[in-house]
């Protein structure tokens, strides 16, 4: 497994109808902060005044976290049975290493 502290973002697909701050109520993902993505899907940065829609017609909800997701494995899990998450971006169990960025350079991060 990969360390379990990681995430400062990680982006979910959620049907048109589903409240996003459910999603921020989770306790596995405790210091999230929710927010539906603004402008076009194809980048992070909000660029207009609409909500992002997918291919599939979902929203794109963007997940900011204060402090590293203690356990990902639980809060993949529990966005996964989240009635109107279609699917999340913790990518568990079918990761070899993380490659991760930050203002202190570039790291990889090895499964175990």
């Amino acid at each position: 497994d990969l360390p379990g502290q990681f995430a400062a973002r990680c982006s979910l697909f959620v049907v048109r109808s589903s409240p996003q701050r459910l999603i921020g109520n989770l306790p596995s993902l405790a210091g999230c902060k929710p927010v539906l993505r603004l402008g076009s899907s194809s980048n992070t940065q909000p660029d207009g005044d609409e909500p992002a829609v997918t291919d599939n017609g979902n929203y794109i909800v963007d997940l900011f976290f204060d402090e590293p997701v203690k356990d990902a494995v639980k809060a993949a899990s529990d966005l996964k049975n989240t009635v109107g998450v279609v699917d999340h971006g913790f990518f568990i169990g079918i990761t070899t290493a993380v490659i991760i960025a930050g203002s202190d350079g570039i790291s990889v991060k090895e499964a175990k």
